[in-house]
């Protein structure tokens, strides 16, 4: 027969990890790192201090696995939205406009993990630098190949930088997202959107 301390090291965890997650995302958006406290990781995922020690070892793991997950999801969305398009310039205004729509509201006041953990861990912790220019990467590189494919099918002037583009479309991405912090209608986040497409012309 097993021993009791056996069959309870092989016990499942009875909660949602994704749902766990999930709440601890919006608690470090609305937060920060820093500013957020294992109590308030507990109250948010419905926890107890045991359980979450027996997931993760401390603060940071949970705060990366939370970040993971995050562009997981976002990146699944926002390909979803994109893949609707029907030339690259199309492509690119869904990119921006679901940015926009996510930079409203209480998505927009909640912020962007990836733009918090930028401004706040990234220039002292390597595991996060490296997530958030992985990120900036993808991002710059989907911009670019959609400049590129909007070229090719002529819904994009040939004299159009890609790379020079594609950058400039980030900033403004993330410059969305934190506006979205302190507020913003979603038709002046459209309206910006219209600007930002001249880029394109």
């Amino acid at each position: 027969m097993s021993s009791p301390s056996a069959r309870a090291a092989g016990r499942p965890r009875q909660f949602d990890l994704g749902d766990a997650l999930d709440r601890a995302i919006a608690v470090f958006s609305e937060r920060g790192y820093h500013a957020t406290s294992i109590a308030d990781l507990k109250a948010a995922m419905g926890l107890t201090a045991g359980s979450i020690y027996k997931a993760f070892p401390d603060k940071k793991a949970i705060f990366l696995a939370a970040f993971d997950r995050y562009k997981a999801q976002r990146d699944a969305a926002l390909a979803e939205k994109v893949e609707a398009g029907n030339s690259g310039r199309d492509r690119i205004r869904r990119m921006l406009d679901h940015y926009a729509e996510m930079a409203c509201g209480d998505s927009g006041r909640r912020g962007c993990l990836v733009v918090g953990a930028a401004v706040e861990l990234s220039l002292f912790d390597t595991d996060v630098a490296d997530r958030v220019q992985r990120s900036r990467s993808r991002q710059e590189a989907l911009l670019r190949d959609l400049v590129i494919s909007g070229k090719a099918d002529g819904s994009i002037p040939v004299a159009v930088d890609p790379d020079a583009t594609a950058g400039a479309l980030y900033c403004f991405i993330q410059g969305l997202r934190i506006a979205g912090k302190s507020g913003q209608q979603p038709s002046a986040a459209a309206h910006t959107v219209l600007v930002a497409m001249k880029l394109l012309d």
